[in-house]
């Protein structure tokens, strides 16, 4: 099935159902979205957009760009997610590199696409979200006069449905090709392991582009009602989960961390939630209890990668009671089991596949793998074996009955808040100030966050920097999420005898006597 399937089954069940429920109390119901999905698809096809074009939504979360996101569905484009938090050279980069030719975008980002325009060629046209743009229609002039149903087109399993960005090793972004069968085998999964007991009402506070918004979109065959917030702001959120029944909940670690440590959050029903689902990074375990205790028996967590997205492994609400129950609490710092649809094993570097116990990369296969790296043969090759798994980059075990635990990672990639963050990206930057000889950039613990970005810098002889001179830095060219939060002067980096700086030496002193380093 296409994406745009899955919401049209909802619509046919439901359609006088609300879709969507805004900040305001604005509500759309799955008829009128699917009536505007048409009406814009036509619009962007007599605008030169079509089957097989890719087209992205700069948008903070709002109900304007989950339209748009539909509309590029019915128009048979695939979907380019650009986060309203990067730096606006790193999305110019993201449009470029993965072909997106027609660009939604909400007006606070107005100055920005004067930089896209610039940038971005292959960026043939523009619509504001709300209101008229510089150079551009809104929305609502873009799709008036259009009627009727848009040309449908072909159901495809290897049709490109989305190039998700992700970094790497370069620090620079690659884009992570979805099919509709990736897709299609995602949602099952979810299904599967996640049945709604009855119709789903899903909080998207989290980003769209990231797992909130994948979640949003898998739902949606079961016709549910997706209340938007931008952002996670409290106690907006506790409000909602009561004032709507929401059923469904993905939150990153450090966003609950902060619900936990709110003065009200016991003053609210979560009775409505089904799956409070964490994910994107490990968790505390000490305060993953504490959530069971205040949000009931809804916890579930989920292991997977944008390579392989939401679902490879799973951990119930069931299997976190029973884990308190049957002092067995040690699985509450799984990751769960391998899922349905997804084979997940434990594999050393020669490719042998290791008993339960033993440390190795984690490696998953199936239809939930996506198909390449865009336009990136010689990425894609790294990251898949002779035959036919998938390379994580994550190092883990299984145990003997089949959970699996993270404890660490094969790269330097930092997990912030449920956002990857490059080190080599970061160090490019530093490495630009005048008196800056060498520097590493490490994730080091953090309560708040799961880990923090911390850059640790060698100076040149003689010269002098501040803590906030390299902050305001990256700052101005990564944004806040990438910008390192606290900076030390070492006299010396850590070197092997070939000069390389030995980023797990300095790694350490930070992780010195915890149970995982991640």
């Amino acid at each position: 099935m296409r994406v745009i399937d899955f919401f049209d089954r909802g619509a046919l069940l439901h359609p006088d159902r609300a879709f969507m429920i805004a900040e305001d109390g604005a509500t759309t119901t799955y008829r009128d979205a699917q009536t505007l999905s048409h009406k814009t698809a036509l619009a962007m096809v007599v605008a030169g957009f079509g089957y097989r074009k890719h087209a992205a939504v700069y948008s903070p979360n709002a109900p304007g760009a989950f339209d748009a996101l539909i509309a590029i569905y019915r128009a048979g484009g695939a979907w380019v997610p650009i986060n309203a938090r990067n730096a606006v050279a790193e999305n110019a980069f993201i449009l470029n590199q993965n072909d997106a030719e027609f660009l939604f975008y909400h007006s606070e980002f107005e100055e920005n696409i004067k930089v896209i325009r610039k940038e971005c060629p292959g960026v043939k046209n523009y619509v504001c979200l709300d209101r008229e743009g510089v150079d551009a229609p809104s929305f609502a002039s873009f799709v008036a006069g259009h009627e009727g149903a848009a040309p449908d087109f072909p159901d495809k399993a290897d049709d490109i449905c989305g190039i998700f960005p992700s970094g790497g090793t370069t620090g620079r972004p690659k884009g992570i090709v979805w099919t509709n069968q990736l897709f299609e085998t995602m949602v099952a999964a979810m299904v599967a392991h996640m049945p709604p007991k009855k119709l789903p009402v899903h909080l998207c506070a989290a980003p769209m582009t990231h797992a909130a918004g994948v979640v949003g979109l898998s739902l949606m065959a079961y016709g549910a009602t997706n209340i938007i917030m931008n952002g996670v702001q409290l106690p907006q959120l506790m409000e909602n989960i009561e004032k709507h029944g929401v059923t469904n909940l993905f939150l990153p670690p450090t966003a609950i961390y902060v619900m936990l440590a709110h003065p009200d959050v016991r003053k609210y029903d979560y009775s409505s939630l089904e799956y409070f689902v964490y994910a994107a990074a490990p968790m505390s375990v000490d305060k993953l209890k504490e959530a069971i205790d205040v949000f009931g028996p809804v916890m579930a967590q989920c292991y997977g990668q944008a390579e392989a997205p939401m679902i490879c492994t799973y951990l119930p609400p069931e299997a976190h009671t029973e884990a308190l129950a049957t002092n067995k609490a040690h699985r509450l710092a799984s990751c769960g089991q391998p899922c349905l649809l997804t084979p997940v094993e434990i594999m050393d570097d020669d490719e042998n596949i290791l008993p339960p116990g033993e440390r190795g990369e984690i490696v998953v296969r199936g239809s939930l793998v996506m198909a390449g790296y865009y336009k990136n043969k010689e990425a894609t090759d790294e990251v898949s074996t002779s035959n036919g798994w998938h390379r994580t980059g994550d190092i883990g075990l299984k145990d003997e009955d089949g959970y699996i635990y993270i404890v660490d990672r094969k790269k330097d990639m930092i997990i912030s808040g449920g956002f990857n963050i490059y080190p080599s990206e970061i160090e490019q930057v530093v490495w630009g100030h005048d008196a800056v000889q060498d520097c590493a950039v490490i994730g080091v613990p953090d309560d708040k966050w799961g880990e923090a970005v911390k850059a640790i810098v060698e100076l040149k002889p003689g010269q002098t920097a501040t803590e906030g001179e390299i902050i305001a830095l990256c700052k101005e060219a990564l944004g806040s999420v990438k910008a390192p939060k606290t900076v030390e002067f070492w006299c010396e980096l850590p070197r092997s005898p070939v000069g390389k700086v030995r980023k797990k030496d300095m790694r350490e002193k930070f992780w010195e006597g915890r149970d995982r380093a991640v």
